[in-house]
């Protein structure tokens, strides 16, 4: 039975790395977008006993498995673009995008409806609902405030949450919750985008690390194969 747990908790470690490996290479391949926020794994374990359905024993062998998946919303540099719809956010806070999303990813446009839109053409809220631009040039002040030919329309809606570790991350750089927003206290600044928060040389050292750390369990799932074939020939022959 040895082997074979031991080739239980070979794999629960192989699983987890590659698990891992999927988070890192998720953050290297957003590390240019906007907004984007990294991803952080974290660990539980727990006694092999308890998945064999034996008494829990006191030998030490635990397996391990993927907890969650955490969001690291620590802040981007900004990066300046000249761009007049372009926003960063100073501080913790989300735009609020149609749809019950929210997002850090201020590269806005106008939409071909008129409205102010993100790069995907989700619109853009503000106090009171989508934000209709119509012709003119539009711009959006330190305040927040949306104006086009300088006379406001609306003021960009930016809200918070008390535990933002509950967002749901969604793809593109989105988040949704079913969680009471609080009021934001982040100062819009105009013109810049926040850079993502990955920093790519951290993030292919641990990527090459646990490369290698799945490497280490796949050679262990070998050999634990291979002790286990020659106890079962070794069986068959007395």
């Amino acid at each position: 039975m040895g082997v074979y747990k031991g080739i239980y908790i070979a794999l629960s470690g192989s699983v987890l790395k590659q698990d891992q490996i999927d988070i890192v290479s998720n953050n290297i391949a957003n590390a240019n977008t906007a907004g984007f926020k990294k991803g952080r794994a974290s660990f539980q374990e727990f006694l092999v006993s308890r998945i064999s359905g034996a008494p829990d024993s006191d030998d030490g062998r635990a397996m391990s498995d993927l907890s969650e998946r955490t969001i690291d919303f620590g802040a981007g540099t900004h990066l300046k673009t000249g761009n007049p719809l372009d926003v960063a956010l100073d501080g913790k806070g989300f735009l609020c995008v149609e749809g019950g999303r929210y997002t850090r990813k201020g590269s806005l446009r106008v939409g071909r409806d008129g409205f102010l839109a993100t790069q995907e053409g989700l619109k853009v809220l503000g106090s009171k609902g989508p934000i209709k631009l119509g012709a003119g040039l539009a711009d959006i002040a330190p305040s927040g405030e949306v104006r086009v030919n300088g006379i406001p329309v609306d003021t960009l809606k930016i809200v918070d949450f008390a535990n933002q570790g509950e967002l749901r991350e969604l793809e593109g750089g989105y988040y949704t919750a079913n969680l009471p927003t609080i009021k934001s206290n982040a100062i819009v600044s105009p013109g810049n985008l926040e850079a993502s928060n990955v920093d790519v040389v951290k993030e292919m050292v641990q990527m090459i690390t646990t490369l290698r750390e799945f490497e280490t369990y796949q050679k262990a799932i070998q050999m634990f194969d291979e002790a286990a074939a020659r106890v079962n020939n070794d069986m068959a022959r007395v």
